[in-house]
Parts: structure tokens; C-alpha cells; sequence
């Protein structure tokens, strides 16, 4: 950029997709249509439990959500069906034709159980589910069956996978990064790439739910892992992404300006797509009972759609307003050149320090000129 011979933007705008404002719609809605799960993961977020919890959205409660959803505009939120395990909600099908209706995109978070076929597969797709999501956790059956807490597990969702390309449903993996599970990641890439995989999403850890149990990677870890992810994504047959983990942009953007890209060529590469989104800002999170999130691993309620509309409660709660307005974080997050890129994990900021403004304590980057406050 001129004026920055060091290459580094002196501030970087904000990036979405062509014809969307984030503080009108989020690109997504997480919905926990119930805690019920099969499973008992070791880093639930959801603390699911094998029965459904009291107080579930009803199917008409359901559909109001849905109309709440369709009342953001076009274009409109694409909606994820998550849990806990959605297929124990006996009205599924009912919610993706709805949704479908619409005109909402609707994908969907299963938990491998005996719950999830090759059948099942195929008649999701049918009814008009756009992708699912698989975890996988662990190159091994001794790994990710650890993990989830069910023998039998790993085995499972390979074969789930090869359903899913089967039927012709595309399939995001999902795969937990912690202090003890980061050494897997170079077996678990060659792994998928055997599989037929749209997308790799690494979720690293936020101390919530069962997972403070497990430990995160150190920042420097991290930091290596996200240049390393760099290098995969430039060769692997699928996408990458990371999930409150910002600072990959940080780690993209940089790489792609070193290699003569100016900004304007970096928010016209793939990557951008996903520059800007973080905790309350182009994604919101509705809980089985209604309650309503920045994200999943924010459990900071701005309201309850059983009172308040779901496009009032993301547009007007002062703490959503708060988290679309990087110039408003303290500490390095809000010092920092790339934060309209980037952002940091509001979600790990409150969860080590009871602050949604604060420092991403897992980003151990300086910005030129700003403070070195906020850290870990």
C-alpha cells in the first residue's frame, strides 16, 4: 500500500460479500434445535445430554423463528441446524421444508449415531439440505472415539463421509484443535484428502461448556499452525477455514501482500469471504430454549425470541452493536491494523477475561505502533 513501505495497511476496511451489510443480516444462523445428543464430547459447548432439555422451541415456536429470519431481507441468513444432535428434533423435516419455503438456505450439524444413514443422508438432500458437517477430531479411533466418548465413533464418520459423496451431499469436517490435539492435524489433512470433503474448519478451543476441561495451544502454537494452514490451503483438494481462530486472516492477508497483492486484490481473493465475520458480527446463535447469543461460545444472552424478534434482538441489543465496531476493542485487538479483517475471538476474549472488547488472548501479534496491553 503507499505510504506503508513496511507493508502494512495503516487500516484495512471491512470486507463482505457483494450486497450484504452485517449490521443489517448475519450470513449465519447457528440454531440449537436441542441438547439432546448420543454423544458425551469431552468439549460440548452445549453440555448435551442424552434426553432434550426442558423448555425446547415447539415446532410452532419453530416456524415463528423462521418468519423472524425471513423478515432480515433478502438476501437472507443462511441458517445451521446444529445441537446437541438436530436429527433427535422429531419435526426436522418439517423445519428444513419450511425454511426451504422461505426461501432460507438450511445445512446441517448431525452427530454420527446410529441415527445418521446412507438413507437418512439421502433424504436430507432431498428435502433440501445444502451441506452437512462431520467431525473429525482424531486421526485415529483412539483419538476422536476419546474424544466423543463413544467406541466405534471414528469408524463411523468415515463411513458417514463416504455417504455423504455417495448421495451428493457436499460435507464440511470439523475438527477441534487443542493443546493435545494440534500434533494430529498433518494425519488428520492427509486423511481428507483420501475423502471427498468441500471444507476443513479447525475450531480452536474456547474455554466453555465441558470444554475447560481441555487446554488451548499456547499463542505461539497457534501462530505457527496458522501459517502452516496457509500452506495447506494453497495446495489441499478442499477449502480451510478456522473457526475463533480471526487471526488466519491476519495470516492470509499478509502472505497474499507479500506476494504483490494490493487491498484491493486481497478482498477480491476467496479468503476475504470470510474477513469481518466473528461473534455477533455476520453470525448470531439461538439456543434450544430460544435464547439468543452473539455465537455458541459467547453464552452472553441479549434476549429470547420468545419476546423479541431474532432481526431486533442481532440489530438493535447494545453488546451486538458493540461487537460490529472493531475500533471499539481495547488493547491490541483495537490497536491493531487488520481488526476490520480480522477482529479476534470475542468469544476467547470473554472467556479468559469476562470482556467481549478485550485482546484475542491467542493472537500474539504486535501492531506496529500500538500497545502491547491485553495480553495473556
Amino acid at each position: 500500500m503507499p505510504g506503508h513501505p513496511s507493508g502494512a495497511p495503516a487500516r484495512i476496511g471491512s470486507v463482505r460479500p457483494e450486497g450484504w451489510t452485517y449490521a443489517r443480516a448475519p450470513m449465519i444462523v447457528y440454531w440449537e434445535l436441542t441438547n439432546a445428543c448420543g454423544l458425551a464430547c469431552s468439549h460440548c459447548r452445549a453440555t448435551a445430554l442424552p434426553d432434550p432439555a426442558p423448555g425446547e422451541l415447539d415446532t410452532a415456536e419453530a416456524i415463528a423463528v423462521l418468519d423472524s429470519i425471513a423478515a432480515f431481507g433478502d438476501p437472507s441468513p443462511h441458517v445451521v441446524l446444529t445441537g446437541g444432535d438436530p436429527l433427535r428434533r422429531a419435526d426436522l423435516r418439517t423445519l428444513i421444508h419450511a425454511a426451504t419455503d422461505r426461501g432460507i438456505g438450511v445445512s446441517l450439524a448431525p452427530a454420527v449415531t446410529p441415527l445418521l444413514t446412507r438413507d437418512r443422508l439421502a433424504e436430507l438432500r432431498d428435502d433440501g439440505i445444502a451441506a452437512i458437517s462431520l467431525s473429525l477430531d482424531g486421526a485415529t479411533a483412539a483419538s476422536h472415539d476419546g474424544l466423543r466418548g463413544v467406541p466405534g465413533t471414528f469408524a463411523a464418520t468415515l463411513e458417514a463421509l463416504g455417504w455423504a459423496a455417495e448421495v451428493g451431499l457436499p460435507v464440511q469436517v470439523n475438527t477441534l484443535v487443542t493443546a493435545t490435539t494440534a500434533e494430529e492435524l498433518p494425519a488428520i489433512r492427509d486423511l481428507l484428502t483420501e475423502q471427498v470433503v468441500m471444507r476443513w474448519s479447525l475450531f480452536f478451543l474456547i474455554s466453555v461448556g465441558r470444554g475447560t476441561t481441555l487446554a488451548e495451544v499456547t499463542p505461539g502454537e497457534a501462530e505457527r499452525l496458522m501459517r502452516w494452514l496457509w500452506d495447506v490451503a494453497r495446495t489441499a483438494p478442499f477449502q480451510v477455514k478456522t473457526t475463533e481462530a480471526m487471526m488466519y486472516r491476519r495470516v492470509a492477508a499478509a502472505a497474499l501482500r507479500r506476494a504483490g497483492l494490493d487491498d484491493a486484490a486481497i478482498e477480491r481473493h476467496p479468503i476475504s469471504r470470510g474477513f469481518g465475520i466473528r461473534d455477533g458480527n455476520g453470525i448470531v446463535f439461538l439456543a434450544h430454549d430460544g435464547s439468543v447469543t452473539p455465537s455458541g461460545f459467547l453464552p452472553v444472552s441479549i434476549g429470547n425470541v420468545r419476546r423479541t424478534d431474532l432481526v431486533t434482538l442481532y440489530r438493535q441489543a447494545p453488546l451486538m452493536q458493540a461487537l460490529r465496531d472493531p475500533d471499539g476493542f481495547t488493547g491490541r485487538c483495537g490497536a491493531c491494523e487488520y481488526r476490520q479483517w480480522c477482529g479476534g475471538s470475542r468469544a476467547r476474549a470473554y472467556a479468559w477475561t469476562g470482556d467481549p472488547l478485550a485482546t484475542d488472548p491467542l493472537c500474539p501479534y504486535v501492531p506496529r505502533g500500538g500497545p502491547l496491553a491485553g495480553g495473556r
